[in-house]
């Protein structure tokens, strides 16, 4: 088989599913949905009867949605009941007979010392709370260029399949880039991806050999499990992805069985969920399967 390289690499034929809208998506857990059809769903012919079948709705922990609504009250809300717990002891010690001085024999002294220490409590959790907010992470917007180069020795199966898992991914994850490479050329490079030195406006090559050679690679090629470096910034391995945008994120790097990997990009930090892992896992079992079988066109 031919060197995956940019003279190899072409844009999609007519004959695929156009690609033409753009690369970014919203988070859409419910693009599966329609895939996920229950038999009762249809007829006892397998069609008709739409509607019939109405998945569960799932519950909703009320609290729990308040606290993340108002998450500015909740934080500042220690330091307003601490502040007004202090006020309270004070005006009772100061309107009542008891003396002002403290006095140890009299269990009054003692509940008040222990009101003021539980007011002085909450008023510096309030604080920390103030103080430490979690960093609110967001997508970037990637420095690069759109790239779409598929190999023309590939089969219209494998094609299709591995369009199938671009389109999938892109719309239901924060992958924004994929790169596969299936035994010794890269089959799929799709996403946004980094310029060329020659500063054309064209996509850099993916080097099958010098990929290959990595740490980053070898590593998961031999231990045959995903790889994911959730922040890519801390890895100093990310020189081996120079084809990727600068500017990437994260990164998983999925086993194709024992002949390939894919590299998925993604526009956040921690941006992949377990859930998100796991299903990449499946979808990197189905992708070794089709390119196992319908690699080479006939």
């Amino acid at each position: 088989m031919q060197s995956a390289t940019g003279t190899h690499l072409l844009r999609f034929p007519s004959t695929l599913p156009n690609l033409s809208r753009p690369l970014f998506h919203r988070r859409s857990s419910p693009l599966l949905q329609p895939f996920l059809v229950s038999p009762s769903a249809t007829g006892p012919n397998g069609v008709g009867a739409v509607g019939a079948y109405q998945a569960p709705k799932p519950q909703r922990d009320l609290l729990r949605d308040w606290v993340s609504e108002n998450d500015g009250i909740v934080r500042v809300l220690p330091i307003y009941v601490g502040g007004f717990s202090l006020l309270a002891v004070l005006l009772n010690r100061s309107f009542s007979s008891i003396p002002p001085v403290a006095d140890a024999s009299s269990s009054q002294s003692r509940a008040d010392i222990l009101s003021l220490a539980l007011a002085v409590t909450n008023i510096l959790a309030g604080l920390v709370w103030l103080s430490i907010r979690p960093k609110n992470i967001s997508p970037v917007v990637l420095h690069g260029v759109e790239c779409r180069r598929l190999n023309p020795l590939i089969s219209k199966r494998a094609a299709l399949e591995m369009l199938w898992a671009w389109e999938s991914l892109s719309a239901a994850t924060c992958c924004r880039s994929l790169v596969v490479v299936y035994g010794a050329d890269c089959t799929l490079q799709i996403g946004f991806a980094a310029e060329s030195s020659s500063k054309d406006g064209d996509a850099m090559d993916v080097d099958v050999q010098k990929l290959f050679h990595g740490s980053l690679c070898r590593s998961v090629m031999k231990s045959q499990k995903q790889s994911y470096l959730a922040n890519l910034s801390l890895y100093p391995g990310k020189s081996e992805l120079p084809f990727l945008p600068a500017n990437t994120q994260s990164v998983i790097l999925q086993p194709l069985g024992d002949k390939g990997i894919a590299i998925i990009g993604g526009d956040t930090i921690r941006g992949f969920t377990n859930t998100d892992q796991a299903w990449i896992t499946l979808i990197a079992e189905k992708l070794d399967a089709t390119l196992s079988k319908f690699q080479m066109s006939s």
